[in-house]
């Protein structure tokens, strides 16, 4: 069995780099909500060096929320926007000889595609515009996913482990309670549940169906870097093979 492992990266967090050592893909914020193109540049050298694959992370245009504030913009803005964040990384990543693999959208703009067929359909037009050889990484039975399939597009179906689901399949909102699973070993128990038995268990109690193609491990926590060594070694323990590929 295996499992790709991805991380946000060029958010202004100091753990980036030692991250790197542990996922197998990186998220690169483009600047629309984190980062510049420094800060891109720095990224995509530092997974380059680390043999992870290299993703965009595309954002609403909201620096001062951290791309986490809900927004309704016209399908033909949001497609400019996706396609200047994604080129401005592909160009930076291409000028390193490294390759651009994957798209995962960013914060509120992920979320609102995984339930608004129209937002994911701009989203994934913009991709396969930029190039149609892109991985679209979206939530497990999403909006995201099927827009992505309609176009022709590979698609890499993502799980939370430390996020809670709502009975839908959706993540609960981060302004509710339980949005976040704050015990590690609930986390990873939780992880392991969706990789190995494609389900998942609500707030609400209900075992919820998903299919777990990549783990999203979130790199910002006070604890991220001990919590991503526990989950390598759970992984490792139920010999599940954590790659891109």
């Amino acid at each position: 069995m295996k499992i790709d492992l991805n991380a946000d990266l060029g958010e202004g967090c100091d753990s980036d780099h030692a991250l790197l050592q542990l996922v197998s893909s990186a998220n690169i914020a483009c600047g629309f909500h984190a980062g510049d193109a420094q800060t891109m540049l720095q990224s995509v050298r530092w997974a380059q060096a680390a043999g992870v694959a290299i993703g965009a992370h595309p954002a609403f245009p909201d620096r001062e929320n951290f791309g986490r504030s809900a927004m309704q913009l016209p399908p033909e803005t949001v497609y400019a926007q996706m396609i200047y964040q994604i080129g401005a990384l592909k160009s930076l990543a291409e000028s390193e000889g490294a390759r651009l693999v994957h798209v995962k959208p960013h914060g509120m703009l992920y979320n609102q595609a995984a339930a608004d067929a129209v937002l994911a359909d701009a989203i994934a037009r913009a991709i396969k515009t930029v190039d149609s050889q892109l991985i679209v990484v979206g939530l497990a039975g999403s909006e995201s996913i099927r827009a992505a399939a309609h176009y022709g597009l590979r698609t890499r179906e993502e799980v939370f482990a430390d996020r809670g689901y709502l009975s839908s399949g959706a993540l609960v909102p981060r302004s509710q309670p339980g949005a976040l699973v704050e015990d590690e070993q609930q986390a990873i128990d939780q992880t392991l549940n969706m990789v190995q038995q494609g389900r998942v268990q609500s707030i609400s109690g209900e075992w919820v169906a998903v299919k777990a193609q990549t783990v999203c491990l979130h790199g910002d926590g006070a604890h991220a870097l001990q919590f991503a060594r526990r989950l390598r070694d759970a992984f490792a323990a139920q010999q599940i093979c954590v790659t891109s590929a």
